[in-house]
């Protein structure tokens, strides 16, 4: 086997050849797809001492696995030295190996027998200030406290030394970086809580220590889960809290007898018994009436509370005194009592309430705010929590007032009838759950209609004024007829929102056939016009030009590799960015193959920012059904970005100066979200995004130095705010852009 080796993203390269080793040290095979060895390759050609980019993709006969990377060095009294890359299937994978002296490079794409297919392999030597720069963009990126190592490291003057050690290291570990859930809680969660005994210690130095009211409505539960409920409650390790019971009339005089022990063995638990079956809202309310506390907190009669609960939002309370609504991350137990499908939430998102009730369990309402709403609302049966939430997030003003703890507080237990296995179990919750965000939907302006996705997820139809608002989409290119053309066609032929111009920012095209179609484009169709911008390419400059030249009271950023597929797609981001709350507005866009290539940006992916759900397949619904939702964001990309023209000018545009290239749209997203507004990202505008036939890739000395530059100003300029992006969890992975658990999370301990 053969295969030479292409340029990699911006660094430059040199042409190798790989083939299968007929003899190696390391236990070769005969060809790539053996049958009961591991396989081997080798490079045809020596590496000279220096640094190198390794990129790889292997098809592997398993979920994952380890690629090695061995050097023999053609000095033979020098150790031969081995690297370490974890991959998974189909996936691209890549690390900095550092070659000391002259050697040999062989490959072990696998870590066991197995046929296998190399789909990519890339070996690109990169000067030593990129290899340093990526290096502490590593470790930054497994965990934001390593900020204060790098420093003190610095002023030690060993610091590449101990930071190659240590980005190593993240290699070396197990091929899981997909962890399993179980391995988590063991290696993650579990160390992260304090002892009981600490616990009880930080209590006493709590100024204030709430009383929380347990509301729980109870009906023919199962006895063993009902005890376990109780139990859970029982050993909380916060003492301040009283469990409050209204049972809805069970048919079954056991929960009677049961209720009746345990409020006997503790004066905390109260119960009443309903003399008529009312359903749940009824009973809640019942049970509610029970309640003295600062706080309600809801608990369902089958589920139940880690030891630590009701500790950790006293803990939370204590920093945040003013919280309003506070609720943290949940699992579920499986029918035999097993803890899996944990759901780790972003903070506080409009867009994403409105699009599902991700807040759900642990909730925890404070008790004034729940009766100035006046409790649950008869008529809202299966979603009682859900049209509560809504209207008491209506009545705060402050995203502050809602607190979200990042730690499963909350255990949801599955059984053969509950919504947590299967929603359509309770389709009648989903019908409530419609009407409770058309009354939210009402309250927030005319016309809004609210539809139905599927059990659990809605879609809420913002209106556009029947005098659309004249949107200008700015299209930067430089020749590249077959882009060009193709974006155009497809924007004029299949677009049906009609107030549009399209403005071509034409950056020093030459090729006579991209002229001629210029000329005939704009005669053709009176919405496109040709701007003309003579000077050295940035990104930034030539879009805030044409911002300049645009008549529209929205402006979209284009990229000329876009293509339509669904003809709504503008009226669809038209009709978000046109809200007073929002700024910027991005949409799904898809490969060629049809995997995803942007569902939203996450900070912190890749040092600075990637893109959510890459490489998903087209018909996914993503982590919690995400893929199919609105949602918000901290930013979107700019090949496909609707944001006001005025929002637009009051941020300044586009970083001209020192962002040319690279991460301008992320820059612009974050200014934009600090002045108050929410970004959005919707599933409904579908385009496709052919990446990286516009430019090509940043692959000169100068580009590498602008790139590295780039990383830098996003860095300083935002920090800490690009590892703790408020919708994404901090324990889920920077690393992949799957929303797989991370080996290193990001939060501190509880």
């Amino acid at each position: 086997m053969r295969r030479l080796l292409n340029h990699l993203g911006r660094y430059s390269a040199k042409e190798l050849t790989v083939m299968p080793a007929e003899k190696s040290p390391h236990s070769p095979p005969e060809s790539h797809r053996p049958s009961g060895e591991v396989p081997y390759l080798s490079l045809s050609s020596r590496l000279k001492a220096g640094w190198y980019m390794l990129e790889i993709a292997v098809d592997l006969p398993c979920a994952k696995s380890v690629t090695k990377i061995h050097l023999d060095f053609v000095n033979t009294n020098t150790e031969s030295m081995v690297y370490s890359l974890p991959i998974r299937s189909s996936r691209t994978a890549k690390r900095l190996i550092h070659v000391p002296a002259l050697a040999h490079l062989h490959l072990e794409p696998l870590s066991t027998n197995g046929a296998f297919v190399l789909r990519t392999f890339r070996l690109t030597r990169v000067g030593q200030y990129f290899a340093h720069a990526r290096i502490k963009t590593k470790l930054l990126n497994r965990h934001p406290l390593y900020y204060k190592r790098l420093f003190s490291a610095q002023e030690k003057n060993d610091v590449y030394t101990h930071l190659w050690e240590d980005y190593n290291a993240i290699f070396e570990r197990s091929p899981k970086e997909l962890i399993s859930y179980e391995e988590w809680i063991e290696r993650i969660e579990q160390p992260s809580i304090p002892s009981q005994y600490e616990q009880q210690q930080r209590i006493k130095e709590w100024a204030s220590k709430p009383l929380f009211s347990i509301v729980t409505p109870t009906y023919n539960t199962p006895l063993p889960v009902l005890r376990a409920c109780l139990d859970s409650v029982l050993a909380q390790s916060y003492p301040h809290w009283e469990l409050c019971i209204a049972d809805d009339a069970s048919t079954n005089p056991a929960i009677l007898d049961l209720l009746t022990y345990y409020a006997n063995q503790d004066s905390r638990i109260r119960f009443v018994i309903r003399e008529k079956n009312g359903h749940i809202v009824k009973a809640s309310n019942t049970a509610l009436e029970l309640a003295s506390g600062d706080f309600i907190v809801l608990l369902d009669h089958d589920d139940t509370l880690p030891s630590h609960a009701l500790w950790t939002v006293a803990k939370a309370l204590q920093a945040h005194p003013n919280a309003q609504i506070i609720y943290s991350d949940e699992d579920k137990l499986d029918l035999n009592g097993h803890r899996c499908e944990p759901f780790f939430k972003p903070d506080w998102s409009i867009d994403l309430l409105r699009s599902q009730n991700y807040i759900s369990h642990l909730g925890v309402y404070r008790h004034e705010l729940v009766k100035q709403v006046g409790g649950f609302r008869e008529g809202f049966d299966g979603s009682q929590d859900y049209d509560l939430l809504l209207r008491c997030t209506a009545r705060l003003n402050d995203a502050a007032d809602i607190l979200h703890i990042p730690h499963i507080l909350y255990h949801w237990r599955m059984s053969n009838q509950s919504a947590s296995v299967n929603a359509d179990n309770k389709s009648y919750a989903s019908e409530s759950a419609q009407r409770a965000l058309q009354e939210h939907a009402n309250t927030m302006q005319t016309g809004a209609k609210v539809s139905v996705i599927a059990n659990g997820l809605y879609r809420h139809h913002w209106p556009i004024p029947a005098s659309e608002p004249l949107v200008s989409l700015l299209i930067p290119t430089r020749d590249k007829l077959e882009l060009i053309e193709s974006c155009v066609r497809s924007i004029l032929d299949k677009t049906t929102y009609h107030h549009y111009e399209i403005l071509i920012l034409d950056n020093g095209s030459v090729n006579p056939e991209t002229l001629q179609f210029f000329e005939a484009i704009q005669a053709g169709n009176s919405r496109v016009k040709v701007l003309r911008w003579d000077y050295p390419f940035n990104y930034s400059a030539i879009n805030n030009f044409g911002s300049r030249q645009a008549k529209g009271e929205l402006l979209g950023l284009i990229n000329n590799d876009i293509e339509v597929i669904s003809p709504n797609w503008l009226s669809e981001m038209v009709s978000h960015a046109i809200r007073p709350d929002v700024g910027c507005v991005g949409a799904k866009l898809f490969y060629a193959d049809d995997s995803i290539q942007h569902a939203g940006v996450i900070l912190g992916i890749g040092g600075v920012a990637g893109h959510s759900h890459k490489y998903f397949e087209h018909h996914r619904g993503g982590y919690f059904s995400q893929l199919r939702i609105v949602r918000n964001v901290s930013a979107v990309t700019g090949a496909v970005l609707l944001l006001r023209k005025s929002v637009f000018e009051n941020v300044g545009g586009l970083d001209g100066g020192e962002l040319k290239v690279a991460f301008n749209d992320v820059d612009l997203c974050l200014k934009v979200r600090d002045m108050g507004l929410v970004n959005v990202w919707t599933p409904f505008a579908e385009l496709y995004h052919h990446e990286s036939k516009s430019r090509g890739q940043d692959i000169t000395p100068q580009q590498q130095k602008r790139a590295e530059h780039e990383v830098t100003v996003m860095v300083q300029r935002w920090g800490m705010h690009l590892y703790n992006d408020p919708y994404y969890n901090p324990n889920l992975t920077l690393t992949h852009e799957d929303y797989s658990l991370s080996v290193e999370p990001r939060m501190m301990n509880i």
